[in-house]
């Protein structure tokens, strides 16, 4: 007979432990909460020093019973939820429910799914952490208190089904200001010059720079033909050399932003997609004989402390598989935010010695490719400084000064295995120079003039969203995935080419609470909250004191808003086309994917289209359609004949509306990754240099 229950939260990890634990544990899970305040009600009686009223899950009781029943022939019962307050909450609920003795040691936590981290943690359980219990109370009430406060006033005056949450509203309102900045944004024109020289048969760029040590800016084609005429005819001479050393240190082991960021870049992950496969590493995967492993730690952290162990196990792989010169001399000590809670470790393998080959057998395509970020990441974190040789020069053409630098990787060290990705692009690396001396005569090949214009801010990618969020210190690295998923699916914002706009219904949405709740849309305020979060679970400050401060004057500001927010109707914008159901005119939508129409006789007649955009080429195939991009199941973009499905031509690549100068052929923008976009033939070897 089993001697223990042991409940987590979900059936993967039940599995993974199950095994771990053998026949004297019985282990289920509780499928994540199993209670949470009701949704028809507030459910928080602020009278009463703000108590909840928590109620079971709709849906639970079949799993609750279950639970119960377990509970009933076991000496003990563990509570092995996530290490963290969710998880602690969930084990506090679950101790509430089936009414286990609380002054016991009930909780059991782990930051990774191994055989020997699982039977360490049962070899010291731990009582249940009202710290961390109340943070997560405290966090849950407050945005109820926003939500069911701020909600109906949205439904009343703007249209039913809005709502508004306390991270939510400042994230949209960050795309909002995004979105007026790039509106406001005027261009304006300056000009670079590019000097072709050459030095015993190679040649190199330079740069113009200005006069002497003074840096000049060229904003016109006439401020580029005086420095054309001044150096016309004149030699370029080698003024100052400087040569030397740098060192390059690898990015510090992930954190639940960092990897959500990296896996936007490197994989094209949305940030639920790689919450989704973190978990699935974390909880465990079967390796056959090996049996179910957890293959990374915890994946929500933001710690990037290592444990010694691991530390040890990556050196003994380093000096194996790359040699002492790769390997650590001492441990390499990663700066923390100041925010970072230190509880977890980083994101990293449960062990180094399982490389993604030797487990690239049992995991999907996707699961494989997050692993080897993962474990590569990790490696290169605890490997060795990379060397770089740097030269940088000045050189001078009648007093005027053009600067050209190089380097070259004089020891690779950690980037033998992973360089870390950036959202802006860039050379990843710079030629070297050949050798120059203080002096030196050049031969000048050519010069170069270009004019460029300047470009706006750019709209905020997924990475680069939660990496301004994570800055300023507004949400969680666990409640990133969700807001992001809760502002689309509110209408708020929509994704165009990977990138957030915001929409007419979250811009009006923005600018009611902007008007009557200042505060929630105020960064400072809103990091000060999430500060205030933590200094809860470090047992610093009471939890209802920081609801009750909160609540006070945002109470006044709801009576204020309910007698003064006026009704707003938001009209549809009428489409050219004309429905092809009941002939009705149809109407411009904003959905979760971006714009689409809709008749405007809804709900009598529900006909939806998507609105074709039209890249101005001619169907290679039939030739007479026009090329139309279209979107798969999964929202990848494509190309496509406009007379589908008499013709059925497709393309992943974007075709150009010009011919092959060699053959005819179709050319398509081909996307590389450290160069940019190049242009191809279909039909033959033709290609273009990608811009860089």
């Amino acid at each position: 007979m089993a001697e223990a229950l042991v409940i987590v939260e979900s059936p993967a990890k039940a599995k993974t432990i199950g095994k771990y634990l053998g026949s004297k544990y019985i282990v289920k899970a509780s499928m994540g909460h199993v209670r949470d305040l009701p949704k028809s009600q507030m459910g928080v009686d602020v009278e009463k020093s703000y108590e909840p009223k928590y109620i079971t899950i709709r849906g639970k009781g079949d799993v609750l019973k279950s639970l119960k029943d377990a509970a009933k022939k076991v000496k003990k019962v563990y509570l092995a939820a996530d290490p963290d307050r969710e998880g602690e909450a969930i084990a506090w609920h679950l101790a509430q429910y089936l009414g286990l003795d609380m002054s016991q040691p009930l909780r059991v936590v782990f930051n990774e799914i191994t055989k020997d981290a699982i039977k360490e943690a049962f070899k010291h359980p731990r009582h249940i952490n009202m710290d961390l219990v109340n943070a997560q109370q405290a966090r849950r009430i407050l945005d109820r208190l926003v939500g069911y406060n701020i909600s109906p006033l949205l439904w009343k005056k703007v249209r039913k089904g809005l709502s508004a949450g306390r991270v939510q509203s400042v994230t949209v309102k960050l795309i909002i200001d995004r979105e007026k900045e790039i509106r406001s944004f005027t261009p304006e024109e300056y000009w670079t010059i590019t000097s072709k020289l050459v030095s015993d048969g190679k040649g190199f760029d330079a740069k113009f720079h200005g006069f002497g040590d003074e840096k000049v800016e060229l904003r016109s084609e006439a401020d580029v033909k005086e420095i054309l005429d001044r150096v016309a005819g004149h030699p370029y001479v080698v003024k100052k050399v400087q040569k030397r050393e740098r060192k390059r240190n690898p990015a510090p082991p992930f954190i639940t932003s960092s990897l959500q960021q990296e896996a936007a870049r490197k994989l094209n992950f949305r940030t639920a997609k790689t919450m989704m496969i973190a978990q699935q590493l974390y909880e465990g995967i079967d390796l056959g004989k090996e049996g179910t492993v957890g293959l990374i730690t915890y994946m929500r952290t933001d710690s990037t402390r290592i444990s010694q162990t691991a530390q040890q196990e990556a050196k003994a792989y380093i000096l194996e598989h790359f040699g002492q010169e790769y390997a650590l001399t001492e441990a390499r000590e990663h700066g923390k935010s100041e925010r970072a809670q230190d509880a977890h470790e980083a994101i990293r393998p449960t062990s180094v010695m399982r490389t993604p080959d030797s487990v690239k057998d049992y995991l999907s395509r996707d699961q494989l490719r997050l692993y080897r970020l993962i474990w590569e990441r990790f490696l290169a974190s605890q490997m060795a400084s990379a060397i770089l040789d740097t030269m940088s020069v000045e050189i001078e053409a009648n007093g005027v000064h053009f600067r050209a630098s190089g380097s070259k990787v004089k020891f690779p060290g950690f980037m033998k295995v992973y360089i870390e990705g950036s959202d802006d692009s860039g050379n990843e690396e710079d030629a070297l120079l050949p050798p120059l001396e203080e002096g030196q005569t050049l031969t000048q090949q050519g010069i170069e003039p270009a004019q460029h214009f300047t470009q706006p801010p750019p709209r905020y990618t997924e990475a680069r969203l939660v990496k301004t969020l994570e800055e300023l210190g507004i949400g969680r690295p666990s409640t990133y995935a969700p807001t992001l998923e809760t502002i689309q699916k509110r209408g708020y914002v929509a994704l165009e080419e990977k990138r957030f706009v915001p929409t007419e219904l979250g811009e009006i949405v923005i600018s009611l609470i902007e008007e009557f709740f200042p505060e929630i849309l105020d960064v400072e305020f809103t990091s000060q909250m999430e500060s205030e979060l933590d200094e809860i679970e470090e047992g610093i400050i009471n939890w209802v004191k920081v609801l009750d401060q909160f609540y006070q004057d945002f109470a006044k500001r709801v009576e204020v808003a309910e007698e003064k927010m006026e009704d707003i109707e938001i009209k549809d914008e009428v489409a050219d086309e004309q429905c092809d159901l009941c002939g009705r005119h149809m109407v411009y939508k904003m959905g979760r994917f971006g714009k689409f129409l809709a008749c405007s006789g809804f709900p009598e007649c529900r006909n939806t289209k998507p609105i074709v955009k039209e890249i101005g080429v001619t169907c290679p195939h039939c030739q007479t359609g026009a090329i139309i991009e279209r979107k798969s199941k999964k929202s990848r973009v494509f190309y496509g004949c406009s007379r589908y499905p008499e013709c059925e031509w497709v393309s992943w690549d974007k075709p150009i509306a010009r011919p092959c100068p060699k053959c005819g052929g179709l050319l398509v923008e081909k996307k590389r990754k450290k160069q940019g976009i190049g242009v191809a033939c279909t039909q033959c070897d033709y290609q273009e240099e990608a811009d860089a």
